[in-house]
Formats: structure tokens, sequence, C-alpha cells
């Protein structure tokens, strides 16, 4: 089992910056079976959509084109945490942030929600106009 605790969601104004946190707890064993993690987010009305991937092994990432240019993923593995720097934020970036973490093997899609077997409970962004 791994469990994922986002933070640092919150409001801010157009143009302005928010740098999310994910860190994955577990068994030792647990963590080192993650092989991709993830950003979603999910605005009210609207279906839940991938924003940001990386493959945790080599680093590989792949971006949301509503994002590209404005959001960078990353990840500190010492500490088990990935990061969202998201720059640029627009109102229509609003919703609920969930991180997501798979352990599958195969093919990796990405932005795909069923790569994902673990799941955040979410943190929420409010970009104003």
């Amino acid at each position: 089992q791994v469990q994922l605790v986002e933070s640092g969601g919150g409001s801010v104004q157009a143009g302005g910056s928010l740098r999310l946190s994910c860190a994955a707890f577990g068994h030792t064993y647990s963590i080192y079976s993650v092989k991709y993690m993830a950003w979603f987010r999910q605005a009210p009305g609207k279906e839940r959509e991938g924003v940001a991937a990386i493959y945790t092994g080599g680093g590989s990432t792949v971006y949301a084109d509503s994002v590209k240019g404005r959001f960078t993923i990353s990840q500190d593995n010492a500490k088990n945490t990935v990061y969202l720097q998201m720059n640029s934020l627009k109102p229509e970036d609003t919703a609920m942030y969930y991180c997501a973490a798979g352990t599958y093997g195969g093919r990796w899609t990405g932005l795909g929600p069923n790569d994902y077997n673990y799941w955040g409970q979410g943190t929420q962004v409010t970009v104003s106009s």
C-alpha cells in the first residue's frame, strides 16, 4: 500500500504561481514499486483530467497541452515526493488537484487515469481573475 498526501494548494490571482507537493508513504518495498506519478485535476461539473506525469525511474515527463510551458513536474527521490510547479496560473486552472501513483507494469500512457492505482485526497487550487 502507498499513501499519498498532497499539500500546497490555495488561492492565487491570475498570473500567480503555486507549488504542489505530493509525499508518498508506505513500506519501502511499496514505495520502490511505484513506477510513475502524476497530477490530475477535476473542476466542478467536469471530468478528471491528467495534467502532468513523470516516470520515476528515468524522469520522462508528459504534460497536457493546456499546461505546457506553464507547469513543471519534478521529483525528489530522497524525499519520496513529487512536485508540480504551476506558473502563469489562469482562472481555468481552478480545480481540485490530485496526486496519483502507479505500480503497474506494461505500457505507460502518461495521463491516462487507468495507469494509476493509488490516489491522494486532493488539494484545492483556486485562481481568481
